[in-house]
């Protein structure tokens, strides 16, 4: 069992998408996956009460800082995957979601406002780890990449993240019709119908990179119960 988070301070910054192309990705490889849909605008929630049963997919909304760990503790035993999707926010919320992680990711698009949400994301793990102790392993995923071209911006991002010791990821999201629409046709991107969305062979093969890098951050692992540590305290002060 894994949890993967999905965090930055500033919305709009690709989370929700980049948790959705994730997580139905695992699942169509057959992986058991739970989406913990604690941003307030509910996007998950709306998608999956629009697409119906899927396969391996379980959405839980009405996420709080207190139901989250039990969410994941009654899930567990029949869960391979958690993906969080998170407000863009830094709250209690937040705070308790990074705490829980075996992996955070920071989803940035090229522009300096999400650099600056992302930086308050690294500065509240980094205040995790060294007041409660713990390790929280990240990385930072650019997204809605122009697909022709990388911009100097994306480059002067991916710089300064290097100097900063953050990893960031190999595999970028790119901005494709097919991770729209699928907010609004429902289902994955194996549903869709090629002749009416644009490259959705690459948004496909897009996906599946994303999926193979991320698990290869997150080696299998039996989790006995989900991490409790004094950041339950620390992340109602951090709200």
């Amino acid at each position: 069992m894994a949890i993967i988070s999905l965090a930055n301070a500033k919305g709009g910054a690709g989370k929700t998408t980049a948790a959705l192309i994730l997580a139905t990705e695992l699942a169509r490889q057959g992986n058991r996956v739970v989406i913990l849909d604690a941003d307030p605008q509910r996007w998950i929630t709306n998608w999956s009460e629009l697409t119906g049963a899927l396969p391996n997919i379980t959405v839980i909304s009405e996420v709080t800082t207190a139901s989250l760990p039990y969410h994941i503790l009654d899930l567990k035993a029949k869960t391979d995957y958690f993906v969080i999707d998170l407000a863009g926010a830094r709250d209690a919320l937040v705070t308790t979601a990074l705490g829980l992680s075996d992996h955070v990711l920071i989803p940035v698009q090229g522009c300096a406002m999400d650099a600056r949400g992302a930086a308050q994301i690294l500065d509240l793990i980094r205040m995790l780890e060294e007041k409660a102790g713990i390790s929280i392993p990240h990385s930072v995923v650019l997204t809605r990449v122009s697909a022709m071209v990388t911009t100097r911006g994306l480059q002067t991002i991916k710089g300064l993240l290097a100097t900063r010791g953050v990893n960031v990821l190999n595999t970028m999201i790119a901005e494709r019709t097919a991770y729209r629409d699928i907010f609004d046709c429902g289902g994955n991107l194996y549903g869709m119908d090629p002749q009416r969305i644009s490259n959705l062979d690459r948004a496909q093969e897009n996906a599946q990179a994303l999926a193979a890098e991320v698990r290869s951050l997150l080696p299998a692992r039996s989790v006995a119960a989900p991490k409790t540590r004094s950041f339950f305290r620390i992340g109602r002060q951090a709200a």
